[in-house]
């Protein structure tokens, strides 16, 4: 099928010229293009064609983009989307001065929606998380990680993984699974951490691998979670079986997750809100990226990440949610954007740079998807715009008008 996509108002590339990420100032580059249509063929991008030539193109069908921007299709690279259940009373606890370390040491937190999974049958966490899928393609999200992490035990991690491949086998974009055991410890294993350790790398491992139900491990290193000496026994172990790395790391303490994420090689290091300023010089001259997730630091009224602070050491940063029922019940990217201009002082340019190429490297698929280059993935987020300043002015309206997957529609705002 031949498509093409014709004469919207931009065409904001994000060109990376080649590369898989952009860093520190490069974010500020994201190519904008006017005057110039998206010729698509076999759902990749075939040219990009001044508009005043494009009846020389032979195509099937065209699409009139007029008044519209185009941008690479969205990549949600953290989130939390496989629960079930509600923590709106932790929210209202929140609200009458509880910490979130308060709440979870009283039974709440992690260990509350990991109660409320392991109680859900398969078809129920299906009917749970097929809505949140089709609220971020409405959005321009064209590829979502989703972590698994609520069900900590045998049974219910896989449980979790076996629900988030069912969408990445059935649903319209690109789903792409964490196993994410090291989440917290469950009460059962509270005092045999030891036990716990092993069924995670000596269980889980090889069973996850043989049956490929993630593409990668990732952990949470935090006071009341797992030591950066838990981790790299988790890490050591999962790098035997061929798993990507990522690491929940400097949300509430900075106790030495960032060298620990640089000697395993992650892909990403997620949070950062209290980095602190030896470890932004680190990760900047790392190939890890800093994926930042300012919905949490909204949601919990807590500090925000130093995001120009590590974009100004050169530093490779992205952008994300963090989407789950307890630290940020925000499953709007657009929100985040807006949020990043707002309390990160991030440029408009540097965060939709955040968002596309730079969480697409955050998830290992940057060299298909993120930008608008010959012969990537054609994943679009066209939106109902003039000028891309508009999608960040904007706050909390979706100005989405189609999101585009492999050259297809997949969702069209209703007239």
């Amino acid at each position: 099928m031949k498509i093409l996509y014709d004469s919207p108002s931009q065409i904001i590339t994000v060109n990376a010229g080649g590369k898989k990420y952009k860093r520190g100032k490069e974010l500020s580059k994201v190519d904008l293009l006017e005057n110039h249509s998206i010729f698509v063929e076999n759902g990749k991008i075939k040219d990009l064609v001044p508009s005043s030539s494009t009846h020389k193109i032979k195509y099937d069908k065209k699409i009139d983009l007029s008044g519209s921007i185009v941008l690479p299709g969205l990549v949600e690279c953290h989130t939390h989307s496989a629960f079930y259940g509600s923590r709106s009373n932790e929210f209202l606890m929140r609200l009458n001065g509880a910490t979130y370390e308060e709440i979870a040491a009283s039974g709440g937190g992690i260990i509350s929606t990991m109660k409320n999974v392991r109680n859900a049958s398969f078809e129920e966490l299906v009917k749970f998380l097929e809505p949140k899928i089709k609220s971020f393609i409405s959005q321009g999200v064209t590829s979502l990680e989703i972590k698994s992490g609520y069900g900590l035990s045998f049974y219910d991690e896989i449980k979790l993984l076996q629900v988030i491949n069912y969408f990445k086998n059935t649903a319209l974009i690109n789903i792409i699974p964490t196993f994410l055991g090291a989440h917290t410890y469950p009460p059962e294993y509270k005092n045999e951490k030891n036990k716990y350790l092993d069924l995670l790398t000596e269980e889980l491992f090889p069973y996850i691998s043989q049956n490929k139900l993630a593409n990668f491990v990732d952990a949470f290193i935090e006071k009341g979670a797992f030591s950066v000496e838990d981790v790299n026994l988790i890490f050591e172990r999962a790098k035997k079986y061929k798993f990507n790395l990522r690491l929940h790391t400097d949300q509430f303490s900075s106790i030495g997750g960032i060298p620990l994420a640089i000697k395993h090689n992650c892909l990403s290091a997620d949070h950062l809100e209290v980095i602190n300023d030896d470890d932004i010089k680190l990760i900047s001259k790392s190939k890890t990226a800093a994926v930042l997730l300012p919905g949490v630091s909204f949601f919990l009224d807590h500090k925000y990440a130093p995001a120009r602070e590590l974009i100004d050491n050169n530093a490779i940063v992205a952008l994300s949610t963090d989407y789950n029922p307890g630290s940020s019940h925000i499953n709007n990217l657009q929100l985040i954007m807006q949020l990043a201009a707002l309390k990160l002082r991030m440029s408009a340019e540097e965060i939709i740079s955040a968002v596309t190429i730079n969480s697409a490297y955050a998830l290992g698929i940057s060299e298909n998807t993120g930008t608008i280059e010959l012969g990537k993935d054609a994943d679009f987020a066209i939106f109902e715009l003039n000028e891309y300043s508009e999608l960040i002015y904007n706050i909390g309206v979706n100005l989405l008008k189609y999101t585009v997957k492999s050259g297809n529609i997949i969702y069209q705002k209703a007239d």
